[in-house]
């Protein structure tokens, strides 16, 4: 049994980005299911690991925490000398890191998160009564697509360098 253990759902876009995490760090860990179609995630057994009886909540040993991005950056620190660097030593690398995790966190999420969800989540679950008109899939897609092109323009006017093997920056 892994020490680690994540509760929460594949359909969620904060669980896949904490699996995202584990498995860059090539950890083992337990996925713990999360049934939210009853209720689970606001029952007191779920709230005494996340208050706000949201997805995913991580335990590894005594350690619980809850929010993803919290998640990731301890996973990022504890486990750095495994699997793939998520943080550099450089203070100048590791804030232009940062400015994209908040670009991210502010920017992306919450059209990519709506976008999954009416793309695969409601589909999966079969909500019928909570469609939306094509329209308005096409307005948030636009709305993800503009953001996008804001940041491969802005990406490609800069130089990035690439982690070697050795996990040193080149």
């Amino acid at each position: 049994m892994a020490a680690i253990k994540v509760h929460g759902i594949t359909l969620s876009t904060a669980t896949i980005r904490v699996l995202a995490a584990i498995n860059e760090k090539e950890l083992d860990y337990e996925l713990v299911l999360v049934d939210m179609s009853v209720g689970e995630h606001k029952k007191e057994h779920f709230l005494s690991r996340n208050p706000f009886g949201q997805v995913p909540t991580f335990e590894d040993g005594d350690l619980n925490l809850f929010e993803s991005r919290a998640i990731t950056t301890y996973i990022a620190h504890e486990y750095a000398d495994k699997g793939t660097q998520l943080i550099y030593k450089d203070s100048k690398k590791m804030a232009i890191t940062s400015v994209w995790m908040e670009v991210e966190a502010q920017q992306y999420d919450q059209a990519a998160s709506k976008l999954a969800w009416e793309l695969a989540g409601k589909p999966v679950i079969s909500w019928h009564e909570f469609r939306h008109s094509n329209c308005g899939r096409k307005m948030k897609l636009s709305w993800l697509r503009y953001l996008m092109s804001m940041r491969i323009d802005w990406l490609s006017q800069n130089t990035w360098e690439l982690i070697s093997q050795q996990g040193q920056l080149g």
